[in-house]
């Protein structure tokens, strides 16, 4: 292999934002896959023994908190680079800008993955807990310069009459509150050890008057999720072409509105626990009315888009709907986004409304289930889009655009429905009937997941192969980078 042709994969793979994502979705993947192996039906199985042979992996039980702390950051830091890497992509900034926020982010995250992950499972080398916390401050550092880069007060980015652009204050807002929001996290753990124990935050559910401390850890752990989640909208608002349509002059206040008194709200729990929550709720539904405008506007546009395409001049309601379903990345993206509020969103309000009457009636293990099912369907199915905007990014068409897009919504959606009922079914059915049900319910939870990460195996080794070809799809992929101006040839 010469030097030029392995320069060039290089440049691929770390400057240009298909290789960037590739290179971040590659990584979770992997950490996924070989610390999926630890807990779950692969665990039982004996798979996680083998795992911490192989591998030399020390996990001593006392320390299962911490190790699961970090590797959930491991990964979020992974994730939230991805997002970057989409943002600096979709949204305008100066070359300079967007080169370093992405070269920052990268270092960033890489030493928060890599270190972190040593850290915590391979023998508590503090040197690579320095280098985790570094990562960590790297990844603070991207998310100031992002908010500097998208900042909507700055004289280019205003409109000719100069008035702000909407749909960037939104984006600024949900990076500002995301940067406060996470000093929540980064204060409280900097008091490990003094005044702070590490632990999970379902395993305190049922504890009454809780340290401040534990509560700020709740806090930030619900609003980074939920305002990832956010710029998620934005990033696939940006994707969609959502700007510039009615619905869009709606949406945009209400992510702004949403995230400002969601975050707000997270805030509060310390000092005033009881009412924040109710502000809590109040701007989730705000929030969420952003992200049905979006829907509304996508899921016409592509009827119409496809009905044009086919000279269809007045479409019934099957050919509409067959219209609608024709591009599974661009429907299945929000229709992620609406199939996970009955998942979790409606599941979570209704558990808060009826939490002393009802749910408080039962063990505390099953209510700690519902939670932790909670956290990770509203992860995965965020995952899921992110994968359908890059699926479309590389461009794949055709009968495999198709496989790929409806293979993960069908195995996604029949995973976490099935664990949604997992967590509600002991309260509509009797105990003699339940171990069947869940028997079933455990076994749909298997073979759907089972499917999405099928896909995402066979879209990544396709990728490998193809990196290995002296003129591969990648080659492609880098002259559209240089012609954007990503990077330099």
């Amino acid at each position: 292999m010469d030097q030029p042709v392995t320069s060039n994969r290089l440049v691929f793979l770390f400057r240009s934002t298909k290789g960037l994502v590739l290179v971040g979705i590659a990584l979770v993947a992997i950490v996924a896959a070989i610390w999926g192996t630890l807990s779950g039906p692969l665990a039982e199985l004996g798979v996680s023994g083998v795992t911490i042979r192989v591998l030399g992996m020390k996990l001593a039980p006392l320390q299962r908190e911490g190790r699961i702390v970090i590797l959930y950051h491991s990964i979020a830091m992974a994730a939230v680079a991805i997002l970057v890497y989409f943002i600096t992509s979709f949204v305008e900034m100066k070359k300079q800008e967007r080169a370093t926020i992405n070269t920052v982010a990268t270092v960033g995250y890489l030493c928060s993955l890599i270190f972190g992950l040593a850290f915590a499972y391979f023998g508590f080398n503090f040197v690579f807990h320095g280098l985790f916390l570094f990562g960590m401050s790297l990844m603070y550092f991207t998310g100031l310069m992002l908010a500097a880069a998208v900042c909507p007060w700055r004289k280019d980015y205003r409109d000719s009459a100069g008035h702000l652009d909407i749909e960037r204050t939104a984006l600024f807002v949900v990076v500002v509150t995301t940067l406060i929001s996470a000093l929540f996290g980064a204060v409280t753990g900097s008091l490990s050890g003094n005044g702070f124990q590490t632990f999970l935050a379902e395993n305190v559910i049922r504890v009454n008057g809780k340290p401040w401390l534990q509560l700020a850890i709740i806090g930030h752990l619900h609003i980074m999720l939920a305002l990832f989640g956010a710029g998620v909208l934005l990033v696939v608002s940006r994707w969609l072409k959502f700007k510039g349509s009615a619905w869009h002059k709606w949406a945009m206040p209400m992510v702004i509105i949403g995230a400002t008194i969601l975050s707000i709200g997270v805030w509060m729990v310390v000092p005033f626990e009881e009412i924040a929550h109710w502000i809590i709720y109040v701007g989730s539904a705000i929030l969420l009315l952003g992200g049905l405008f979006l829907l509304i506007f996508t899921w016409r546009k592509l009827i119409r888009e496809r009905v044009a395409e086919l000279g269809i001049k007045k479409a019934g309601f099957w050919r509409s709907l067959g219209a609608l379903l024709h591009d599974p990345l661009k429907f299945g993206a929000t229709w992620q986004m609406l199939f996970m509020n009955f998942v979790t969103t409606f599941i979570g309000l209704f558990m808060a409304v009826e939490l002393t009457k009802v749910i408080r009636m039962y063990p505390a293990d099953l209510e700690r289930i519902e939670l932790v099912g909670h956290w990770h369907t509203l992860a995965v199915l965020m995952a899921t889009i992110i994968l359908f905007i890059y699926v479309d990014a590389i461009g794949i068409k055709g009968r495999i655009r198709q496989w790929f897009g409806w293979l993960v919504i069908v195995g996604s959606d029949m995973a976490f429905g099935a664990i949604a009922i997992y967590e509600l079914e002991h309260l509509w059915v009797a105990e003699s009937a339940q171990q069947p049900l869940v028997n079933v319910l455990m076994l749909l939870a298997d073979v759907g997941l089972g499917l999405v990460l099928a896909c995402l195996g066979a879209l990544l080794v396709w990728r490998l192969v193809d990196l290995f070809k002296r003129k591969g799809r990648w080659t492609k992929e880098l002259a559209e980078a240089a012609s954007a101006g990503e990077v330099s040839r």
